[in-house]
C-alpha cells in the first residue's frame, strides 16, 4: 500500500486546498469490468439448494462488482459505487450485508443483494483502512485497522441505528449514498443481537451518536487481521512485526507472538480461535498455538513476500499466495506442500469455492483454479510435493539449485476478465487532449470534456505518438489528471480551472458567433451535471420556475460571501450543453467530490437524482452552473507593441502599449493593422467586434476583440481576404495567422518582458 495522494478531496489530503475539488473518472470501458488490481473478493453461498452463489470483488479502480456464478460464467449483477479512493477488504456479515473499507479512509455497508446503494458510512480511521475481519456465527461485529494503527471494533448493530437529522456528524440523509441511515430502501434485517457472552461495551465517541471500540496498542500499521468465528477473539499485525491478540468485547490485549522479521501481510484464525496462522513479507507462514503462546510450525514455501492466506474448512491445510506470483497448498500437520498454479501478477487474496479456489492479483482479471478445497489430499496425488523447510532461505536455495516446482495446474479453470489499466498519460498541449497507455501497451487519445477515446492507436511507442501530436499551442493549465483508478480522473480545482477559454470558432460550435469566448471548465461542469440539472427541474416543477428557483437565490448570496465574481455574459444559452462538451450516456463518467457535510462520494452523472445540492457539491460547481457565474479572472489579457519592421513604409499610428485577450488570434492583428492602413485613423469606440479605444491610462490602448468589419465575403477566412497583404513578425520570424497571443509569447518571443510585434506589406501580392 504506498501513500498517494487520494483521489477524492479526502480529509487527510496532504495539500491544503482552500476549496472542495471536483473529479470525474472517465472510462470507455464496459462498466461490468474492473479497470485495476483486484484487492478483495468475498463468496456468498446460496442459502437453496440449486441457488446461485456471489462472488464480490473489490478493486483499486474504486468499485465492488458482485458476479452471479454458474458452472462456467460469471455475470456481472450489480457495481458498488461510492469509495472514492481503493477498495482494500470487504467482508459479508450475516445474510445480506456486505461491508467494505477504502484507501478513503471509511468503511461502507451496503445491502449485498440490492442494486448497489450505500446503506452506511462509517468515519472513525484518520487514514487508510487496509483490513476487516469478521466473524461468522455472529453477524453483528466487524474489526477494521489500518495505517496508522489504528484498529477498532464495530456493533453494526449500534452503528447502523437510523440517525435523528438533528444529529450534526451523520445529518444526512442517503440520496447520494455519502452517509445514510439504515432505512433508505434496505433495512438491515438480519442484524442479530450480539449474545451476552459477547456483548460490545459502546465507547460514545459523540455525546450523541456511536463510536467504535478501539483496540489501541499499535504503534505502526495494521496489515492484516482475523477473527474466530463467535466474534470474541481478534488477531491483528502489520509493520511491526508480531502478531497482537485482542479480546474483541473490551478492546483490550491479551498477548503479543514475535516469530516474523518482517511485516505481517494475512492472517487466520481456525474457527474455535486456537491456532493462528501468519504471513509475512519474510516469505515465512507461521503457526501459532494460542494457548501456548508461541510458534507451533513454521512453513518456508515462498520464495518472496506472503500477501494471501486461504484453509480448507477444517484447518488442515493452508493455501497460501504473494510476490512470487505462485499459490501453493499445505498440509499443516505433516509440512507436506505442493504449487498448485503460478500466474504473471502478485497475488493479492484468494477465496476458497467449493472444490475451487478464486485468485485476485494486481491484475483486473480474477481467475479461478482447481484446488479440491474439499479433500485438499487430491492435489497431492498428483505429485510435485515438496516438504518445506522452517526456514526463508530453504526455499531461495532449492530455487537456486534448480529444483524449481513445477506448478500442478498450467491454466485457470474459468476467468472473468478485466480491462487494462491505464499506467502511463499525458496532457497534451490543447488542454483537451490526453495521451493515455494501458497496462495491455494500448495507446490511446482521449477528448476530456466529452469523455471519450477520440482515436485508439494500439500497440505504438507512446513517446513516438506524442512527438507526434505535438501543438505548438499555448492554453493555460486548467485541470490536473491522475491514474490511480485504472482510469483517467481529471480534477478541477477553482479559480484555476476557469483560466482556459477558446473561440467558438475553434471549438466548431454551429450556430454561435465565432468570436464568442468559451470558458472550458464552465462548459465541461454544464455538460457533467445535465442529467441533475433536468432531474433538478423536475423536483422543483412549475412552482419553482414561477417564484424563482430558490436555492439559486441561496447560493447568489452565499456566492458574494466568498469572493468577488464575475458574471458570465452569455446568459441566453445558458443551460444548453454544446456538442464539444457532450458525455457519453454508454460509459457515462463519475463524479468523486465533496460538498459542506458528509464528506467526499462518488457517483454517476446518468445516476444523480436532482436531490444533491450545496451539501453534496462544491459551492463554487452549483454557482457557475445554476448562476453562470465564474471566479475572478486572472492573466486573460496580454500587452504588447505593434511597431512597422525596420524599413518598413507602412507606418500605423498607435498609442503605446496594447492588450488584448490571450487568445487572441494573429489574423485578427492583422485585420487591426490594415483597417488602420485603409482608414488612417482608429474605428468608432465601443466594445463591438474591430474596436480600437484610445486613450486608457498609461498611454494603453485596448483591441477589444479585434474583429472583422462585415464587409468580407464569407466562405474565406479572414486573413485570405485582406488587402493590402500584411505579415507580423516576432523576433524576425513570421507568424502564422492561426497562432494565439499567448501562443507566440509561449513558442517564439520566450521572454517575460511584453511582448514585441512588427508587421509589414507583403511585397508583390
Amino acid at each position: 500500500m504506498h501513500r498517494v495522494g487520494s483521489a477524492g478531496n479526502t480529509s487527510n489530503s496532504t495539500r491544503p486546498r482552500k476549496e472542495k475539488r471536483l473529479t470525474y473518472v472517465i472510462s470507455d470501458a464496459d462498466d461490468t469490468k474492473h479497470c485495476a488490481g483486484i484487492n478483495c473478493l468475498a463468496i456468498l453461498k446460496s442459502s437453496v439448494p440449486d441457488g446461485c452463489d456471489y462472488l464480490y470483488t473489490g478493486s483499486r479502480d474504486g468499485t465492488l462488482k458482485r458476479w452471479a456464478l454458474a458452472e462456467d460464467a460469471a455475470t456481472c449483477s450489480a457495481t458498488f459505487e461510492s469509495h472514492v479512493d481503493w477498495v482494500n477488504d470487504v467482508v459479508l456479515v450475516g445474510d445480506n450485508t456486505l461491508v467494505s473499507c477504502s484507501s478513503d479512509t471509511t468503511l461502507k455497508t451496503w445491502n449485498c443483494l440490492s442494486d448497489g446503494i450505500c446503506s452506511r458510512t462509517l468515519r472513525q480511521h484518520s487514514d487508510y483502512v487496509t483490513c476487516l475481519a469478521s466473524a461468522e456465527k455472529n453477524s453483528n461485529i466487524v474489526a477494521s485497522g489500518g495505517l496508522g494503527g489504528e484498529v477498532f471494533i464495530w456493533d453494526l448493530e449500534a452503528a447502523l441505528v437510523p440517525v435523528s437529522k438533528s444529529v450534526d456528524t451523520m445529518e444526512d440523509d442517503c440520496q447520494n449514498g455519502v452517509i445514510s441511515s439504515g432505512n433508505s430502501g434496505m433495512p438491515i434485517t438480519s442484524l442479530r443481537s450480539i449474545s451476552s457472552s459477547t456483548t460490545v461495551s459502546l465507547h460514545m465517541t459523540h455525546s450523541h451518536g456511536y463510536g467504535p471500540i478501539a483496540a489501541k496498542g499499535h504503534k505502526e500499521s495494521v496489515y492484516a487481521l482475523a477473527m474466530n468465528e463467535n466474534g470474541s477473539l481478534l488477531v491483528s499485525g502489520g509493520t511491526e512485526k508480531v502478531v497482537r491478540v485482542w479480546d474483541s468485547r473490551t478492546g483490550s490485549k491479551t498477548m503479543k507472538l514475535r516469530g516474523h522479521t518482517d511485516n505481517i501481510r494475512a492472517l487466520l484464525l481456525d474457527p474455535s480461535g486456537r491456532f493462528c496462522l501468519s504471513g509475512s513479507s519474510d516469505s515465512m507462514i507461521r503457526l501459532w498455538d494460542l494457548g501456548q503462546q508461541r510458534c507451533v510450525h513454521s512453513y518456508a514455501v515462498h520464495t518472496d513476500s506472503v500477501w494471501a492466506l486461504a484453509s480448507s474448512p477444517t484447518f488442515s491445510h493452508a493455501y497460501s499466495g504473494g510476490r512470487d506470483l505462485s499459490v501453493y497448498v499445505t498440509d499443516l500437520a505433516t509440512r507436506e506442500s505442493v504449487l498448485l498454479c503460478t500466474k504473471e501478477h502478485p497475488i493479492l487474496q484468494l477465496a476458497l469455492h467449493d472444490d475451487s479456489i478464486w485468485v485476485a492479483t494486481t491484475d483486473s482479471s480474477v481467475h479461478r483454479w482447481p484446488a479440491d478445497g474439499r479433500n485438499p489430499h487430491k492435489v497431492f496425488q498428483r505429485g510435485g510435493s515438496f516438504l518445506a523447510g522452517n526456514l526463508s532461505f530453504s526455499r531461495a536455495r532449492a530455487c537456486l539449485e534448480g529444483s524449481t516446482a513445477v506448478p500442478v495446474y498450467k491454466e485457470p479453470s474459468f476467468t472473468i476478465p478485466g480491462t487494462p489499466g491505464i499506467v502511463q498519460h499525458e496532457i497534451l498541449n490543447n488542454r483537451r487532449h490526453v495521451l493515455t497507455k494501458d497496462t495491455a501497451g494500448s495507446v490511446k487519445l482521449w477528448e476530456i470534456t466529452r469523455g471519450i477515446v477520440v482515436e485508439d492507436y494500439g500497440k505504438v511507442s507512446f513517446e513516438e505518438k506524442k512527438e507526434e501530436l505535438f501543438e505548438m499551442v499555448s492554453i493555460p493549465a486548467w485541470f490536473t489528471t491522475d491514474t490511480r483508478l485504472g482510469s483517467l480522473s481529471i480534477h478541477l480545482d477553482t479559480p484555476q480551472c476557469f483560466s482556459a477559454e477558446m473561440y467558438s470558432a475553434d471549438l466548431n460550435i454551429a450556430g454561435k458567433p465565432e468570436d464568442d469566448k468559451v470558458n472550458l471548465a464552465r462548459e465541461t461542469l454544464k455538460g457533467l451535471l445535465v442529467h441533475w440539472l433536468a432531474k433538478r427541474r423536475q423536483r422543483s416543477g412549475q412552482q419553482a420556475s414561477a417564484n424563482g428557483d430558490p436555492s439559486a437565490r441561496d447560493m447568489a448570496v452565499r456566492s458574494h460571501t466568498h469572493s468577488r465574481v464575475e458574471i458570465d455574459g452569455n446568459m441566453e444559452n445558458d443551460f444548453m450543453v454544446y456538442p464539444p462538451f457532450e458525455f457519453s450516456t454508454v460509459s457515462p463518467p463519475s463524479i468523486i467530490t465533496e460538498g459542506s457535510h458528509g464528506g467526499p462520494w462518488r457517483k454517476k452523472i446518468t445516476e444523480l437524482d436532482g436531490s444533491e445540492d450545496e451539501k453534496d457539491f462544491p459551492w463554487w460547481c452549483l454557482d457557475c452552473v445554476l448562476n453562470n457565474r465564474l471566479p475572478p479572472k486572472e492573466n486573460t489579457k496580454c500587452s504588447f507593441y505593434l511597431h512597422p519592421c525596420e524599413g518598413s513604409t507602412a507606418q500605423v499610428l498607435t498609442q503605446g502599449k496594447l492588450s488584448a485577450p490571450r487568445i487572441l488570434r494573429i489574423h485578427k492583428v492583422i485585420n487591426y493593422v490594415v483597417e488602420k492602413m485603409v482608414l488612417d485613423k482608429p474605428l468608432d469606440g465601443g466594445n463591438s467586434d474591430g474596436t480600437f479605444a484610445p486613450g486608457l491610462p498609461g498611454g494603453q490602448s485596448q483591441l477589444a476583440t479585434l474583429g472583422g468589419d462585415g464587409s468580407f465575403r464569407p466562405g474565406l477566412k479572414p486573413w485570405q481576404k485582406l488587402k493590402p497583404s500584411i505579415e507580423i513578425l516576432c523576433n524576425n520570424q513570421v507568424l502564422s495567422p492561426d497562432m494565439s497571443l499567448a501562443t507566440v509569447r509561449a513558442y517564439i518571443w520566450k521572454k517575460s518582458d511584453d511582448l514585441v510585434l512588427n508587421y509589414r506589406v507583403i511585397q508583390g501580392r
